[in-house]
């Protein structure tokens, strides 16, 4: 490869850092063709960008970004790799558990999410665990309409009548 096609590689691993700088490093070797381009649907439908990478390649574009916590993430590219580029930072732990499952690969070497890195297997459990935003919206929704929701209910059942008598009582003294 040449110096050029290189330095195009890395610029564009950096500029995909600056759209999606959350990203999990898997290791899918061993997959033959057919599970590789099921893997490759799999990754299209959930919205996931994957690319295979050099891993020097990929440890220059990461120096280039100079992302959090980043360098971390270096004693792990050894090895084929895989890079999975995301929005939503837990759709790719899913795929691998569930894919990996069937199929044996892809493993988690590690993965760069909110500026904090995990490296390891072991930590695709709390990659599931970690909530988008989208999540963590509702979430936050549902803790704000729930003294509204009890406001209501009590209006609502037999003990608002009891309410409702008193607030016209009260109204009705003035």
């Amino acid at each position: 490869m040449r110096k050029e096609e290189k330095t195009q590689i890395i610029e564009s691993l950096a500029a995909q850092f600056d759209v999606t700088p959350n990203f999990y490093i898997a290791d899918i070797s061993g997959l033959n063709a057919e599970k590789t381009a099921m893997l490759r649907r799999a990754c299209f439908e959930k919205n996931i960008k994957l690319l295979v990478v050099k891993n020097t390649l990929l440890r220059k574009a990461l120096e280039q970004k100079g992302l959090a916590d980043s360098e971390n993430l270096f004693p792990i590219l050894a090895g084929p790799t895989a890079v999975m580029f995301t929005e939503n930072v837990n759709v790719p732990a899913k795929l691998i558990k569930e894919f990996g499952k069937e199929h044996g690969k892809p493993v988690l070497k590690g993965a760069l999410i909110q500026e904090c890195a995990y490296v390891g297997a072991n930590q695709l459990e709390a990659l599931i665990a970690i909530k988008s935003r989208e999540e963590l919206i509702g979430d936050i929704i549902g803790l704000l309409q729930s003294p509204v929701q009890n406001v209501i209910s009590a209006l609502q059942s037999n003990g608002g009548g009891k309410l409702a008598g008193i607030v016209k009582t009260l109204s009705e003294k003035e």
